[in-house]
């Protein structure tokens, strides 16, 4: 388990790196932690302090990236690549993520890095389920590795990750 100044750095880095809607109240993203499917992977600088993350949860048929995170001041350097690569080397399961819509440069430059490690970008329509009270759903895409889902895959990750990640059992209303 992580330490609690560790999982402390995880949080702030969490809280600087997205909006309020994209992770949950510390206490809930704490509470993750005793949930044996969910895994925090860390980089520390020589310091011992958390300069970036990756929080994914490993399911029975494919592993799921919730998060990646590197401190403001250091983006652009290949931690983040090397988490990634770490945690596809962990598994051989397909690996499944969310990514904003590619609307601008930024979006869009998320979207290569990922499709440069071998992730394909999804064809369906998927939003993202409310991490906390009084946010609405996010319109996200879906990005799988080593294949792109076909519309059986697809469905079947969306009720996953609804029931397990986002404790969402309406899937009826927000389908698009």
């Amino acid at each position: 388990m992580i330490q609690q100044e560790k999982f402390d750095q995880v949080f702030d880095l969490m809280k600087m790196s997205f909006p309020e809607s994209e992770y949950r109240e510390y206490k809930n993203q704490r509470k993750l932690l005793s949930d044996r499917r969910y895994h925090l992977l860390t980089e520390e600088n020589k310091q011992g302090e958390v300069i970036a993350f990756l929080a994914g949860w490993e399911f029975d048929t494919f592993r799921y990236v919730e998060n990646i995170a590197v401190s403001p001041s250091i983006r652009g350097g290949g931690i983040g690549k090397r988490l990634m690569e770490r945690f596809m080397r962990q598994s051989t399961l397909p690996i499944i993520l969310e990514v904003e819509e590619p609307q601008d440069d930024l979006k869009k430059r998320r979207v290569r890095f990922y499709e440069r490690l071998g992730f394909y970008l999804g064809d369906f329509k998927y939003v993202q389920p409310p991490l906390r009270e009084g946010v609405l759903v996010l319109p996200l895409c879906i990005m799988s590795y080593p294949e792109k889902l076909t519309e059986s895959q697809f469905e079947f990750v969306r009720k996953v990750l609804y029931r397990e990640v986002y404790n969402f059992n309406n899937l009826s209303t927000q389908r698009h």
